[in-house]
């Protein structure tokens, strides 16, 4: 993920900017699910049954310290579906692992709301769009109101740990002014923006995701409002994920805005290193198996029947060995490009489902080949 809020502060403020100094982890502990979205990549719903048991993940976790894990995001289906989400998530602290909660917000109510903002370090809820928009995205009318409902009363205790995550895709382009307007409106601190990776019904839907021209808008426009809110002292952070371009993007508008910071900017994007997948990024699905992130095709082993030690650091496979040079060795337009070592490729999951290729370049990238070549 692409924190350019935090990043745009720190290098203008001249203070140290929040760095990832372990990996993260996204867990899937469960594909249950009370709805049904049409960009779900773990084709989740409400009849899953969970292959996981509370002993296989608790035994799991003090290895996941071991191995350099620092955070864990409890993901889905829908995670509060499992009933001993809470325990996970009190070993998580009692281990040291910060702990985020991804959710619909659809079983958040007061009588556990002060429950989840005790247990998690952070809670993001998913909002795509407007009413009439996000209920025909999430396949549930008035799940809208439902999660609004959850957000304003998770960020009514005053703890500023409660954002929204918006997925923008065709369907939701024209939506996404409402979505800053929505945070400015109800003080939500924290924004955060997934570009579409064709995996599960994103896959099956890969005709919802923007064109180059409509993603350079969103892009353009996200940024717009990152510079507003730093130069106006409004306190809402931005983030983007799945599309780590978005840090060149953001570096030429910093380097015209701020030119004196642009040497310390590029910097820090270079030891961001963009896209970390296999890295300093790992995925754990709903039934053991590891990925590199949640989108991979490419599965490199099972907590179930193997180590995690192992899997991740012992014997990690050549495909992981190859993810962890940086930055990448790969074709087309990202072969030679100087931005490299920034985005380092983008996503591998988009590069495979298009080409067949997981070291072709990124289909996503919204770069003209003109503009990768030169001095950065």
């Amino acid at each position: 993920m692409f924190r350019l809020s935090n990043l745009l502060k720190s290098v203008v403020e001249e203070k140290p900017s929040r760095v990832l100094d372990g990996s993260i982890a996204i867990w899937n502990f469960t594909n249950r699910c009370n709805l049904s979205c049409l960009h779900c990549y773990s084709k989740a719903d409400l009849d899953a049954v969970d292959t996981l048991t509370t002993e296989d993940i608790m035994q799991t976790l003090p290895k996941l310290k071991a191995n350099g894990v620092k955070f864990l995001i409890f993901s889905g289906g829908e995670p509060l579906t499992r009933k001993d989400l809470f325990d996970i998530a009190a070993r998580c602290r009692e281990l040291g692992i910060v702990t985020y909660l991804s959710t619909n917000g659809l079983y958040v109510k007061s009588s556990n709301a002060e429950k989840i903002l005790d247990t998690f370090d952070y809670i993001g809820i998913s909002i795509d769009g407007s009413p009439d928009v996000h209920d025909k995205f999430r396949g549930l009318k008035g799940s809208f109101n439902e999660s609004m409902k959850a957000v304003d009363l998770l960020n009514s205790y005053g703890r500023k740990k409660v954002g929204i995550r918006f997925t923008i895709t065709k369907d939701t382009y024209d939506d996404l002014r409402f979505i800053f307007e929505l945070a400015e409106e109800h003080n939500i601190p924290k924004i955060y923006i997934s570009h579409l990776v064709y995996s599960g019904r994103g896959l099956e839907n890969l005709e919802m995701d923007l064109s180059k021209e409509q993603r350079i808008g969103a892009v353009e426009y996200i940024l717009d409002k990152a510079f507003e809110y730093y130069e106006t002292g409004r306190d809402i952070e931005i983030v983007t994920g799945n599309m780590e371009m978005d840090a060149i993007l953001f570096y030429d508008r910093f380097s015209e805005r701020y030119p004196e910071y642009a040497d310390e900017m590029l910097s820090r994007l270079e030891a961001w290193g963009g896209n970390s997948a296999g890295r300093k990024l790992l995925n754990i699905d709903s039934e053991g198996f590891v990925k590199p992130d949640p989108f991979f095709p490419v599965k490199i082993g099972n907590i179930l029947h193997q180590d995690f030690s192992d899997i991740w650091t012992n014997e990690p496979t050549e495909l992981l060995r190859k993810l962890r040079v940086h930055p990448r060795e790969l074709g087309g337009k990202c072969e030679g490009c100087i931005y490299l070592p920034i985005c380092n490729g983008g996503s591998r999951s988009r590069a495979y489902a298009i080409y067949g290729d997981m070291w072709a370049e990124d289909p996503s990238c919204y770069l003209s080949a003109e503009n990768t070549k030169g001095e950065a």
